[in-house]
């Protein structure tokens, strides 16, 4: 692939209408480290500051990503373009891949927390020290952690990596909190009658999640509802990038036929937890969330998960659902009000934004702006409602920013 004529690099000198800019590049390997990659951006929106993009594909690349990233309107760079230029700041959601681009490198979690709730075989939580050093040195310059338990765990796993560490909290949970106040607008956006009660299935992704590993939990609760529910399917992106949106909505057609509300994968996630009333889920990240803001879990039966993280919190206090009885009545017990849960995810509750934003502007070498950090509302959820074969495409993260401007929004000053 031929180089692009971009605002940084060789001879951007001669093209560029601003000088003087300090360079960003945000990194995005796959759709899921893009979506909080997003809530991100407003921080890097700066007149002294030129953002690009790159989707790497040094070890293949995921379905899908290429789109979302072009979707948010950005320069994007060739991969091989982006790892030849120096950047005053690269800004990730994975630490994958990143040893090989040049600048110093923010890292963030995509999804709750750092260390990760399910255990892996190839190293035991996502602050191990294989995941942070690349020929004997620390990659990341700042490491954001969500809590200080986290880095707790970093002293031990990984003493050279403290200095790196950030604990900022958690942006994502910071923006469900701030959508709370307007649950009705997005309850109206799906259809939900103030009447009835929406059931959210949350799925993560392999043949253990909901999904994978009973996929027929979707058809029971449709047969089972009258009008007074409504149910919504959350699926992992990783879901889509892996066998496409065609597939999904075929797999899932007969459910779309009968009023399934199936959220894309983009975004529209949250504002459809911040609806409902009782979510089914296993132990993805999402369903956390929905219990870090006080939604009813009821739980299907998942892996072992890494002690203490904050999924083996919530197995301990949900209910379980037991799938071979009927869904409905079970959902009337699911308990919630999980307020461990949310300190559990985050040990700077509404500080994210302004966090992110005074370690920016420090690693840039720039003054922080006065300006308040704003805590944006999320946007609308817009469900997959077209059948097979109508050309229905995603919402564009551009369309995302436009309808989030639509509701209030709340501001903290660093």
């Amino acid at each position: 692939m031929e180089w692009l004529k971009a605002p940084v690099g060789p001879g951007a000198a001669s093209r560029v209408t601003r000088v003087g800019m300090v360079n960003v590049l945000v990194v995005v390997p796959h759709v899921v480290a893009g979506t909080r990659l997003v809530d991100v951006l407003p921080l890097l929106a700066d007149h002294r500051v030129q953002v690009v993009f790159t989707v790497p594909d040094w070890d293949g690349t995921w379905h899908g990503t290429e789109e979302f990233v072009r979707g948010l309107g950005g320069v994007v760079l060739p991969w091989r373009q982006a790892v030849a230029i120096r950047f005053d700041l690269v800004v990730a959601a994975s630490h994958r891949g990143v040893d090989r681009v040049r600048g110093p490198v923010l890292v963030l979690p995509h999804g709750v927390g750092a260390m990760k709730s399910r255990t892996r075989p190839w190293r035991s939580h996502g602050l191990a020290r294989e995941a942070l050093v690349r020929d004997g040195r620390v990659v990341a310059t700042a490491i954001v952690l969500s809590h200080e338990a986290e880095l707790a765990v970093l002293r031990e796993s990984c003493p050279e990596a403290v200095p790196a560490a950030v604990v900022a909290g958690d942006v994502c949970l910071d923006r469900m909190v701030a959508s709370l106040p307007h649950r009705e607008h997005y309850r109206r956006a799906l259809g939900v009658g103030p009447s009835r009660t929406l059931v959210t299935v949350s799925s993560t992704w392999t043949e253990r999640s909901v999904f994978g590993g009973h996929p027929d939990v979707y058809r029971r609760l449709l047969d089972e509802a009258d009008d007074r529910y409504r149910v919504a399917a959350v699926l992992h992106p990783n879901i889509w990038s892996v066998h496409g949106a065609w597939q999904v909505r075929a797999w899932l057609a007969d459910c779309l036929r009968d009023g399934l509300l199936v959220i894309p994968p983009e975004e529209g996630w949250r504002a459809t937890l911040v609806a409902s009333d009782v979510v089914i889920g296993d132990h993805g990240s999402t369903t956390q969330y929905a219990a870090a803001i006080g939604r009813r879990i009821a739980l299907v039966p998942f892996p072992d998960v890494r002690a203490g993280s904050p999924a083996d919190e919530l197995a301990r206090r949900a209910t379980a659902l037991d799938l071979t009885r009927p869904l409905l009545p079970q959902l009337d017990a699911a308990t919630g009000g999980h307020e461990v849960i949310a300190k559990s995810i985050t040990s700077r509750p509404g500080a994210a934004a302004t966090v992110l934003r005074l370690t920016i502007h420090r690693l840039l070498g720039l003054e922080a702006s006065e300006r308040d950090v704003v805590v944006e509302p999320v946007p609308l959820p817009r469900p997959l409602d077209a059948p097979l074969g109508s050309g229905w495409k995603p919402m564009s993260p551009n369309d995302f920013h436009q309808t989030a401007r639509s509701t209030p929004s709340t501001s903290h000053r660093p």
